[in-house]
């Protein structure tokens, strides 16, 4: 569900043709997120998913989540700047949320945003950008300790082939492919 979360804010951004409009839909979810009488946006699937698994309670990763895909909205230019704000909100609270409470906070921080600079690396049309957010990605990911790469199996699969990718150089695949899906299952079994 974290995953299908990301997926719906992504959507937000791509679909969005003037950001007053993203941004609206943005607040939404924050209002969501907030509502702890659990009204707002009752019978949408996913958010009654959400609400059963008590994924809401999570509120500090989730309006990160949110704020990280807002960042792409507000920022007219993609500097280096608004590129590493997206990737610490987006790829911080998601991984934080996939996280549950275990694992390292600064590491599963900068596993998050290392994992969102590399995603957006392979979603984004621009290949100046995507070049920056690799390098970007390659940055913190060399002064990242190893011992701290291994947490849980979720967090350890996404980070694990965004490592690779980006130590390659390589753009995130735009879409699951055969030979993504044989990845994360050598990843699974084996670690790497």
């Amino acid at each position: 569900m974290i995953w299908a979360l990301d997926v719906r804010l992504a959507d937000i951004v791509r679909t969005t043709r003037e950001p007053l409009i993203g941004q609206m839909r943005l607040t939404w979810w924050h209002d969501v997120v907030t509502d702890h009488a659990g009204i707002k946006g009752r019978g949408d699937p996913l958010v009654d998913a959400l609400r059963q698994a008590g994924i809401t309670s999570a509120l500090a990763a989730l309006i990160s989540l949110i704020d990280g895909w807002e960042v792409l909205l507000e920022a007219g230019e993609l500097d280096d700047d608004a590129l590493t704000d997206f990737a610490r909100a987006r790829g911080g609270g998601l991984f934080r949320l996939l996280a549950d409470g275990k694992g390292t906070a600064e590491w599963i921080e900068d596993a998050g945003t290392v994992w969102a600079l590399w995603d957006l690396s392979g979603h984004i049309t621009d290949e100046g950008t995507a070049r920056r957010a690799l390098a970007l990605a390659s940055g913190l990911l060399s002064a990242m300790p190893a011992a701290r790469r291994r947490n849980g199996k979720p967090l350890r699969i996404a980070f694990e082939l965004a490592r690779q990718d980006v130590m390659a150089g390589r753009r995130a695949p735009a879409a699951l492919s055969p030979a993504l899906y044989g990845r994360m299952l050598r990843i699974a079994l084996v670690g790497r």
